[in-house]
């Protein structure tokens, strides 16, 4: 372990991150899944943002508020799965300085944040252009979506400094593995040796705060909606539209409910593994199912990128 001294006592300056240390006896399976899955997230959202930015179609709130999400799903993967490859292969775990660590986490629950933020106002836009339609451009111009875009950033990077800086004046200097396959903030504060009571409930109170609230304002423009939907006359358009929401509201719950599970519900060390799964399912498998729900599903990104497609195989003839 590396330590250097800090007055009276040694101060751990690296962690080992033990990630899935039971699957080491099928390490290729995961390791190749993860990796495809990882590939398949990053080449798909840049796609899409690249798509928004060239058509000149996309150039609307919607899909503004798509762009964002499909930067925010690339830059939130690649924060932990790199890590996360490399302790498939690696049988003793991955080394990880301690800044590097606080830094993983710091992105990682700004990014977590800023996600559920993100999310919320693209079901706004939603409610405006189902339930104000009339009003839809007035109320979601440029501006409104520049504001709303910027407030979901702002807000996820400046919720979690204070807790950060916490961490940093605790005192590690006993055992450095982490029990995780990423920076993940129980695990890390289990190793410390301060009294950790008070950053705990300060990390449930921000917690709670990030991800119930903005589920609650989710929940609220989803019943407007759904009224709205039921008095629809057509019922093709009914369809569809809450088609496209129902799908919207599985992938807000999952994602909102699987960090209410790991952060707001209390768990012991036999629960682990558990835990390991729906951080799994959050940092690995919602971007995917961002990118799949809402960009491959929509109608008008298909026609947009079956049209770029058109205009690429075009252009060696020219």
């Amino acid at each position: 372990m590396a330590n250097v001294e800090r007055g009276n006592q040694s101060k751990v300056t690296e962690f080992i991150l033990r990630g899935f240390r039971i699957l080491h006896p099928f390490q290729m399976e995961p390791f190749v899944l993860v990796l495809l899955t990882y590939i398949t997230t990053v080449a798909g959202n840049t796609l899409i943002i690249v798509t928004v930015l060239v058509d000149r179609g996309l150039h609307i709130p919607m899909y503004s508020f798509l762009g964002n999400l499909s930067f925010l799903d690339i830059w939130y993967t690649s924060n932990i799965v790199p890590k996360m490859l490399q302790g498939f292969l690696a049988e003793k775990g991955v080394a990880i300085s301690f800044n590097s660590c606080i830094a993983q986490l710091y992105i990682f629950g700004s990014q977590a944040t800023t996600e559920i933020l993100l999310l919320t106002v693209m079901v706004y836009d939603r409610y405006l252009a189902i339930c104000n339609l009339l009003h839809y451009m007035a109320l979601m111009n440029t501006r409104v979506c520049i504001d709303l875009a910027s407030c979901s950033w702002l807000g996820g990077f400046l919720l979690n400094p204070v807790i950060i800086a916490w961490i940093y004046r605790l005192h590690f200097c006993g055992p450095n593995e982490i029990d995780h396959f990423f920076c993940d903030f129980m695990p890390l504060v289990k190793l410390s040796c301060s009294d950790t009571h008070l950053i705990i409930l300060a990390a449930f109170l921000v917690s709670a705060t990030a991800t119930l609230i903005p589920f609650l304002l989710t929940l609220i423009s989803y019943a407007f909606i759904i009224v709205a939907i039921v008095k629809n006359p057509s019922s093709t358009g009914r369809r569809k539209v809450f088609s496209t929401c129902t799908s919207h509201l599985i992938m807000v719950s999952t994602f909102c409910g699987a960090l209410a599970i790991i952060y707001l519900v209390p768990t012991d060390s036999a629960a682990i593994n558990l835990n390991k799964m729906f951080s799994l399912l959050y940092s690995l498998v919602t971007p995917l199912l961002n990118l799949l729900i809402y960009s491959l599903r929509n109608k008008d990104v298909n026609d947009a990128l079956r049209t770029m497609a058109s205009r690429l195989m075009a252009f060696p003839r020219r």
